[in-house]
């Protein structure tokens, strides 16, 4: 069980700087919100998206965007110089990732699955898996001292099917933090209001006023929530109840994987105690 006074470790490994706050940011509120220790790393440098800025400008943004985030919320946000676009799930990559929960020592790890549309994304997901067990080989990466046991490992949601469908284990009712999130994305301006806009054909609905703007980031990204919360509808009900959990309007929702450590009841009750 969660004890008084415990601080627990999250680490979000994502591909891109907002991959985090965009798919983990209500969980990442929740646990700050505790006065858990909550760091963010990207493993690439987020210079390619964007249809109007060069990488070195858009590098130069995004590492900005991610020290908004930093100030606003506290949390530690590290970006790594890996090509956004470009990664592969390399011995150097996976060596980096080691190290890397080796020296924060986590308590659970968030990432991506191996099969997200992205293909830095599925790198990512690939590499943790991979060092997910290799954490407490000591003749691995023996730089760094390793860890006795394994972290759990818990996937960000996506609504892919193929090869098979995202399973559930974990859904959290992220109303209450919605606002903390919209907050920690409007940091993120360049995707935001531009890039992603740009990408889904919808760039000419986005308004020129921040406080309009906020208004259409709200909009958009609650559809996103809204779809979550209707797709594993059933997995709130089982979670919440059937009051709650058919009255739950935006959710987050965490596969746990089956290459690190298991998420057994005790781990369960100490890692998402705010979870019924």
């Amino acid at each position: 069980m969660h004890m008084a006074g415990e601080s627990l470790r999250i680490l979000v490994l994502g591909a891109h700087p907002d991959d985090a706050e965009f798919h983990a940011g209500g969980l990442m509120l929740r646990y700050l919100a505790a006065g858990h220790h909550v760091k963010v790393v990207s493993v690439t440098d987020g210079s390619a998206g964007h249809h109007r800025l060069d990488r070195e400008q858009l590098i130069a943004a995004r590492r900005a965007e991610a020290d908004a985030v930093r100030s606003l919320i506290g949390i530690e946000y590290d970006i790594w110089g890996f090509p956004d676009g470009q990664l592969q799930p390399t011995l150097e990559v996976r060596h980096r990732i080691i190290q890397e929960i080796r020296r924060f020592q986590p308590d659970l790890v968030l990432t991506h699955r191996p099969c997200d549309y992205h293909p830095d994304h599925r790198a990512v997901g690939l590499a943790v898996q991979d060092a997910s067990y290799m954490v407490t080989v000591p003749l691995i990466a023996p730089d760094t001292p390793a860890l006795r046991r394994d972290p759990v490992v818990a996937y960000m949601v996506d609504l892919f099917v193929r090869p098979y469908p995202f399973c559930a284990d974990i859904v959290l009712d992220v109303g209450p933090q919605f606002p903390g999130i919209i907050g920690m994305l409007d940091c993120h301006a360049c995707q935001v209001y531009e890039w992603l806009p740009y990408n889904l054909g919808i760039l000419d609905q986005v308004p020129d006023d921040a406080q309009q703007r906020r208004g259409f980031l709200s909009h958009w990204f609650g559809s996103r929530l809204r779809t979550i919360a209707d797709r594993f509808r059933e997995a709130l009900v089982r979670d919440y109840g059937p009051i709650r959990g058919k009255s739950i309007e935006m959710a987050e929702a965490y596969e746990i994987s089956e290459y690190a450590r298991p998420l057994d009841a005790e781990s369960r009750a100490r890692l998402f105690p705010f979870v019924p």
